[in-house]
């Protein structure tokens, strides 16, 4: 059978693909592919592995209804229309678990960078302006015995919290649609309410799905609620703040510093203010990006596939409904 791939994967995962006597094609081009030209390509194969933002939405799902299954090489699949996909009986699959040290590193990082403005001043050295000593110049913050603040407290909000109280000793709220008995039972984390996790973290760090009903929810009305003195982190997707507000807030002084390894639209544009902002720091959506864990993803993500191709069972699928009658519907 033929395999489409919409980005080169790390070895570990194309290797499997190859050894499986399926052919693969594999797009090289240094740009994303164009709707029409991944539905030509996919028309062509009969299963699709996507890295990168490519849109799978209805369209694309009815042109390309043959397809027998669609890997992600993402845990995030916000970019796939899953009812579409389902109604048509194509599995897709995701690649979660194995991201959630490598994202919270990153979101670690971050909080430490922005307390620091570290950032902007490594830009003064590069500047040359690492010069007269100026005893209240470029201060940051401490963090040690503050709140942190988990919007989405899951594996990698677990994570970023463990961390934080084992490096910081800091204090653990959070707001989930449900507890997180793990987290209150080994790190002492507490359920708030959206309004308490505002009032009361000192860092707040997002890690949460985007959905409708959280697309956008980090806006003007939501960083007045906050603390002057806090962070805002986000590792888990742009769309989730508002870019305009979040500068507002900024520069409002609503909040002290803000961390983003997403951004609304991503790449972001270069002259985007946040950049020159000193308590900012922003990285390009890195947070899964260490050798271990993409390596890990491609095996996922190949795993998918394969299991796909089989009529089997995939190992990670996110529209489990189409299992519900116990039986896969094998595509002929």
């Amino acid at each position: 059978m033929n395999i489409f791939l919409t980005r080169k994967i790390p070895q570990a995962g194309l290797q499997l693909l190859e050894q499986s006597g399926h052919t693969i094609t594999i797009w090289e081009e240094k740009r994303d592919l164009l709707p029409s030209e991944l539905i030509d390509f996919c028309l062509k194969n009969d299963a699709l592995l996507s890295a990168g933002p490519s849109k799978i939405d209805a369209a694309f799902l009815e042109a390309c209804k043959h397809l027998k299954v669609i890997a992600l090489h993402s845990v995030g699949f916000d970019q796939v229309d899953i009812a579409a996909a389902t109604a048509l009986r194509i599995p897709i699959g995701n690649t979660p678990g194995v991201l959630s040290d490598a994202t919270a590193d990153t979101a670690f990082l971050l909080m430490l960078a922005t307390s620091r403005k570290a950032f902007s001043e490594h830009k003064r050295i590069l500047e040359g302006n690492w010069g007269f000593f100026e005893p209240t110049a470029g201060l940051g913050i401490e963090i040690k015995g503050k709140t942190l603040g988990v919007f989405g407290l899951g594996s990698i909000g677990f994570e970023m919290a463990r961390k934080c109280v084992g490096a910081y000793g800091m204090k653990v709220i959070y707001h989930n649609r449900g507890n997180n008995l793990k987290a209150e039972q080994e790190l002492g984390a507490v359920k708030v309410s959206f309004d308490e996790l505002l009032a009361q973290s000192d860092i707040l760090t997002v890690h949460t799905a985007l959905t409708p009903e959280t697309k956008g929810l980090f806006d003007i009305g939501v960083f007045k609620k906050m603390k002057p003195g806090s962070i805002f982190i986000n590792t888990a997707r742009g769309a989730i703040h508002n870019e305009a507000d979040l500068i507002q807030a900024l520069e409002q002084k609503l909040i002290w510093g803000a961390g983003l390894d997403v951004t609304n639209p991503e790449p972001m544009d270069p002259s985007n203010v946040l950049l020159s902002m000193p308590n900012v720091a922003v990285l390009p959506h890195i947070g899964s990006a260490t050798v271990e864990t993409r390596n890990a993803m491609s095996v996922i993500a190949a795993r998918n596939i394969l299991a796909g191709l089989a009529g089997e069972r995939l190992p990670f699928v996110v529209n489990e409904e189409i299992y519900a009658n116990l039986k896969l519907e094998v595509k002929n």
